[in-house]
């Protein structure tokens, strides 16, 4: 008979393990399951403790890089200098109202509206308030322009900015901060980044300007507003459109081919033509035609680095119209120089539009230029005939020149030819660098340096004294006449020359000029041989002591902003108004 089977099965051997092991795999799961979820809990706090920071930090960024676009776009109208005046200045004041004022800014607004919010409408206006601005610099002058234009541009996206960053880190709190700096932390904080990227971005700009759409002045600005928009994105941007169609259709400044075939429609209109234009390192370039006068210029900002005539009483020249460079070239005719033509050597710092080392070349000396900016360099062969029998030497002259004293290398004549913006680059012009282009003239070699200046300031005389204590045997001339009686605190803004030897004689003098050194020029028959000279007895007195080292350079820097004012109101005289503010 068969056995009855069990109601109640026997484990198999080994199950309890197996369901215990089960039971705890569970639990380490979900063990690991809650850490995860509190670490994400803590992952998502700690995201949200710093993305306040992360904001500050980016609009506090931006804010430093619009401050140099703010200066780069006043300078072609203003000059770089008188365009930095008041400049640092403005970005104080407005950092300051607007951190002090935040919570009265924030009453103000709308409820449910971020001041950040508002600053992609303020940058995206940034470029069409300058150019309705720039209208009347003639009528604001050097020194108001820039401020007005400031204040009305750069100020209030400081003052939002600095509202933004004090309302979010009031909020968010600052850890680990000292007990001795306290209040101050987000402060100082807050405009160290903002100076750090300023500084920064700066030093970028000063060597990529130009190289894209995107880097060019009104590039730049542009690009900032669509930074600020994606920063701060709101139903405020749609208040950006009629700037942003402002800034592609009828803004002349902008770097595209239709926006330069719409500035020389209204130029046209004037007897002018834009030949040409570039943003570069020493600042926006071009090339411009008179028409109706018949000469040509290089512009650089807003000063003149040469000229041509092209056109005298209808017959086509390429005449010098500035005398200055035209008596540079007389450093052939110093009577101590017993090389010839086709066996000496000569060494330019600065180009211009390349009249004095054309000049040289011409004659058959052989010429090594040294100029900083390649635009200037690509603009001289281009439209001013430049003639060149070395490559040229495209880089930073004090740097270049050090080098060149390592080597060995000596010249028969040097010429010494830097101006910019109604000011000296004030390295050019130290003891140290003039040691250097001592060292390397040949015993019986020659310079000739020209320096632009007011005379009624002491700049000039620091220069000639620093010039004069490095070369022994110097004479000076100005490029026009001294003006007779001036008035009291009256500007008198010259070019002067000074042609020194580097060895010590009892007398500079020239050869007089004869018919090959004219080069077939008028120019060059009315100018070449120097005119106009200013005795060192009259010029300095026993009182005119100080020199100019590398390391002691800011004490030019008050007198170089007078300078550059002056120049404003000159450039303002040659050129009209309208050429200078529509770029």
């Amino acid at each position: 008979m068969a056995r009855k089977a069990s109601s109640t099965a026997k484990p198999a051997p080994g199950a309890p393990q197996a369901a215990e092991e089960s039971v705890t795999l569970a639990q380490k799961y979900t063990t690991e399951l809650e850490d995860l979820a509190a670490q994400a809990r803590t992952d998502g706090a700690m995201t949200t403790r710093l993305a306040p920071y992360v904001k500050c930090f980016a609009v506090l960024s931006l804010l430093g890089v619009l401050s140099n676009a703010s200066v780069l776009s006043l300078s072609p109208v203003y000059g770089g200098i008188p365009s930095g005046i008041y400049h640092t200045k403005i970005l104080m004041a407005g950092c300051f109202v607007g951190w002090s004022g935040n919570v009265a800014f924030r009453d103000i607004l709308p409820r449910g509206l971020r001041a950040d919010q508002l600053l992609p409408v303020l940058v995206a206006y940034v470029p069409l308030v300058q150019f309705m601005l720039f209208r009347f610099s003639d009528k604001l002058g050097a020194l108001y322009g820039p401020l007005l234009t400031e204040c009305l541009t750069l100020f209030p996206v400081a003052a939002v900015t600095a509202a933004f960053v004090a309302d979010e880190l009031e909020g968010a709190g600052l850890p680990y901060v000292p007990s001795f700096i306290g209040d101050a932390a987000p402060g100082i904080g807050s405009w160290g980044v903002l100076k750090g990227a300023e500084v920064l971005s700066r030093q970028f700009l000063s060597r990529n300007v130009g190289k894209t759409f995107v880097l060019t002045r009104m590039g730049l600005e542009v690009l900032l507003s669509g930074l600020y928009a994606v920063l701060s994105p709101s139903k405020l941007l749609l208040l950006t459109a009629p700037a942003f169609l402002h800034t592609a259709v009828l803004n002349t400044h902008v770097m595209t081919p239709s926006a330069t075939l719409a500035l020389n429609t209204t130029l046209l209109d004037q007897e002018w033509m834009l030949l040409d234009r570039r943003e570069s390192v020493t600042g926006y370039v071009s090339v411009i035609e008179s028409l109706q006068r018949g000469f040509r210029v290089m512009r650089c900002d807003h000063s003149l680095l040469g000229g041509q005539w092209t056109v005298v009483q209808g017959i086509q020249v390429a005449e010098p119209i500035y005398g200055v460079f035209a008596m540079l070239e007389a450093v052939r005719l110093v009577d101590i120089v017993k090389v010839k033509d086709e066996d000496a050597s000569a060494l330019v710092v600065g180009l211009g539009i390349g009249t004095t080392p054309s000049a040289l070349v011409t004659h058959g000396i052989d010429t090594t230029v040294v100029e900083i900016d390649p635009v200037v360099h690509e603009f001289a062969a281009k439209y001013f005939d430049l003639k060149e029998n070395n490559p040229p030497v495209l880089v930073d002259a004090v740097s270049h020149t050090a080098g060149l004293v390592e080597q060995g290398k000596t010249y028969d004549y040097i010429i010494h030819d830097v101006f910019t913006g109604g000011a000296e680059p004030v390295d050019l012009f130290t003891l140290e660098f003039l040691q250097g282009l001592s060292d390397l003239l040949t015993p019986d070699g020659v310079v000739a340096i020209n320096y632009a200046g007011d005379f009624s300031l002491p700049a000039p005389k620091i220069v000639v004294k620093t010039i004069t204590t490095v070369f022994p045997t110097c004479r000076i001339f100005r490029e026009s006449p001294a003006p007779v009686d001036l008035p009291l605190g009256q500007p008198d803004f010259t070019n002067m020359v000074i042609f020194c030897l580097k060895a010590p004689h009892d007398k500079l003098s020239f050869r007089p000029a004869r018919v090959e050194d004219f080069l077939q020029s008028r120019s060059r028959q009315a100018f070449l041989q120097p005119q106009h000279e200013i005795f060192q007895s009259d010029f300095l007195g026993p009182e005119d002591k100080e020199i100019l080292r590398k390391n002691d350079t800011r004490r030019m820097d008050e007198w170089h902003k007078t300078t550059a004012a002056g120049h404003w109101d000159i450039m303002r005289t040659v050129l009209p108004a309208q050429i200078w503010e529509l770029w």
